[in-house]
């Protein structure tokens, strides 16, 4: 049925193409088997031309698109002869019209039509600011009802370049919460009747969209390259990475390797690479992340955090870390915002913290000789454009209608039981200020 089928990667059990996130008998992850070994380039504008591997039946009707270039300023400033930059966000003069100006618009899109094709009619979502902005948008085109959980410090995010409309639902959590506690709250609201959760890494619908990035690389320079840098939070770009670089490979038109995953995490908070580096498969928090909270309120791009990323199940990111033999790094703020400032200048485009911290992930392994001069590069610039949206769009910010002071508080209490979970005002000291960063 459909062009897809679901295999648990632990159990190998299959499943016909639906919403399913789980396996009826592990906790491994399901992965995406196409009935489509080659990928066929659909002829459309937007990742729509990807359809046949994005675990869909319709094919997408979007703009939203990676693109991917080879870099001329920035190479040349750092030595490469093969450097490609996979670019994710608005820049109309190179083609690329992803108007959330962030890659998680390629997570969105496909998330949300798939939850369509099974008859769901109401999405549930947390995110620090990004992920949430993303489905707000695709909300906002398809009148998709959306629930969204982001901590006070993701509020300067939820911005639009339409006007919001009554399908989108914001949750506001009280100040001392974070990411984590969003995601609590969450799969709260997803056991409400009507409500479905969006899955986060579990969902093949965002990781394949995610994966865009990679296929769209590897068709515009002909091959599977040698390094994947990007920066990562939960790790599931990396593992949608890995992913997709499988099928390409058994594509056989694009190499038989796999990429090296080259991945950074924000210091100081650095669950994954602390583990990774210490040679663990399980992530111990009193060691890999002692004071969680404090480390993310330090943090340059803080929505480079997950207490509970998709790092030691089956399938997730230290299988990808390992079978492509990858690396991790740790950036501190002021080489972020030093490699933000070098990559604006060259490369003549703004982009967005996470890729900051991707572009400093790369001078840095330059540094430490990880890469030769003629490897074949995929930088992953994740999110960017802001400015450059600014001057053709009026963004419109997206106010909460309520707020939640813990992960807990009653849902009776928060929201009205009218549609789904209603469009009500909540109630908890509402405030609608921003935090400071």
């Amino acid at each position: 049925m459909g062009n897809y089928t679901l295999e648990c990667l632990q159990c190998k059990s299959e499943y016909q193409g639906d919403y399913r996130l789980k396996c009826n008998n592990d906790s491994s992850f399901l992965r995406a088997n196409y009935s489509a070994k080659q990928l066929a380039l659909k002829n459309t504008k937007g990742m729509g031309k990807f359809h046949d591997w994005l675990p869909i039946h319709k094919q997408l009707d979007t703009e939203a698109t990676p693109i991917t270039y080879k870099s001329e300023e920035l190479a040349r400033e750092l030595g490469l002869i093969n450097l490609y930059i996979g670019f994710s966000g608005y820049w109309p003069e190179r083609g690329a019209f992803i108007k959330t100006c962030s890659f998680k618009e390629l997570e969105a899109h496909p998330t949300m039509q798939r939850l369509t094709e099974a008859g769901g009619k109401a999405l549930v979502v947390a995110s620090v600011g990004n992920t949430a902005r993303a489905f707000a948008h695709v909300s906002a085109m398809t009148g998709i009802d959306v629930y969204i959980v982001v901590p006070r410090c993701g509020l300067p995010r939820m911005w639009l370049p339409e006007e919001p409309t009554d399908s989108i639902h914001l949750i506001r959590m009280a100040e001392g919460n974070d990411y984590t506690d969003a995601i609590h709250l969450a799969d709260r609201i997803a056991q409400s009747p009507g409500i479905m959760p969006e899955g986060g890494a579990k969902n093949v619908a965002r990781r394949d969209g995610m994966g865009t990035v990679m296929l769209d690389g590897a068709t515009t320079i002909k091959c599977i390259p040698d390094h994947y840098f990007q920066a990562v939070g939960s790790g599931t770009g990396g593992i949608a990475a890995w992913e997709a670089a499988i099928r390409l490979r058994s594509d056989g038109r694009f190499g038989n390797h796999l990429p090296k995953l080259q991945l950074a995490q924000n210091l100081p908070f650095t669950p994954m690479l602390n583990a990774w580096n210490a040679g663990r498969r399980e992530i111990i928090p009193e060691i890999d992340m002692p004071d969680p909270k404090k480390n993310i309120d330090e943090m340059y791009a803080n929505v480079l955090s997950n207490r509970v990323p998709p790092y030691s199940v089956n399938g997730g990111l230290f299988d990808a870390l390992t079978d492509t033999n990858g690396s991790m790094y740790g950036i501190t703020n002021d080489e972020a915002k030093e490699a933000k400032a070098l990559f604006e200048s060259l490369e003549g485009i703004d982009i967005l913290p996470p890729s900051a911290v991707a572009v400093a992930s790369l001078i840095k392994s330059i540094e430490a000789g990880n890469v030769s001069k003629d490897d074949v590069i995929l930088l992953n610039i994740a999110g960017g454009g802001t400015d450059r949206l600014k001057e053709d769009y009026s963004l419109t910010k997206i106010h909460p209608i309520a707020n939640a002071k813990n992960p807990d508080v009653p849902l009776e209490d928060l929201i009205q039981p009218d549609k789904y979970l209603g469009a009500g005002a909540g109630i908890l000291d509402f405030d609608d200020g921003e935090c400071e960063r």
